[in-house]
């Protein structure tokens, strides 16, 4: 999703923008996502395929450690 010219990053709602610069941004594509860390820009990202389930497994604390 990275190399698509149209490809539109946009920067979490939860970013620390004034504050040590923990930031994530995601691409939406259809049900499918990407996320980068906003630092990194050409770095690796995460490729999500079902976008909406990951954002609901993550709400019921799924990922959490």
């Amino acid at each position: 999703m990275r190399d698509e010219v149209s490809t539109v990053w946009r920067k979490s709602s939860r970013s620390n923008n004034g504050g040590n610069g923990n930031c994530v941004e995601v691409a939406l594509r259809g049900v499918a996502a990407a996320v980068r860390d906003s630092k990194n820009p050409a770095g690796p990202t995460i490729s999500l395929p079902d976008w909406a389930g990951f954002l609901a497994a993550a709400k019921l604390g799924v990922y959490d450690r």
